[in-house]
């Protein structure tokens, strides 16, 4: 069983950290190559999209590891899964204070009433979810060496 916990939020967290990867490193490349109106409607749609989404995807990667730490207690590699769901919280914590406030206002943005200031805030978003990556990156490659 505690095998089956362990493949299963092994994939479940590689699978957010690649769809997060994908949003950082390709589809903001993609959108900005746009013209400017469908460019910002993109933004707007991928920040309803995802953003109805992700929370589910996190704090349930986060409670997977947690059950894992908890279940594995007395095994090797705990140490690993703990430091993991630690910077899962971490990562938590920066969507809810950081990100979540920014797509709030653009999931809300049409080109008839964005703000003047529309392109800083998505690139303040985007070097926020940069470190977002990197900390879930770090997470999911701990789970990875937990399982070996």
């Amino acid at each position: 069983m505690l095998a089956t916990l362990e493949v299963v939020t092994t994939v479940v967290v590689g699978l957010m950290v690649g769809v997060e990867f994908c949003v950082a490193v390709f589809m903001k490349r993609i959108l900005d190559a746009l013209p400017e109106e469908s460019a910002q409607l993109g933004h707007a749609h991928g920040g309803r999209m995802l953003g109805a989404l992700m929370p589910f995807w996190y704090i349930g990667s986060l409670i997977l590891s947690a059950i894992w730490a908890v279940a594995g207690w007395h095994h090797q590699g705990t140490g690993l899964v703990v430091t993991a769901a630690g910077l899962l919280i971490v990562s938590v914590v920066m969507s809810v204070l950081l990100l979540v406030p920014i797509n709030n206002r653009n999931k809300t943005w049409t080109p008839e009433n964005r703000p003047a200031d529309w392109k800083e805030q998505l690139d303040r978003w985007n070097r926020f979810h940069y470190a977002r990556v990197a900390v879930i990156i770090a997470a999911f490659t701990l789970l990875v060496a937990a399982l070996v």
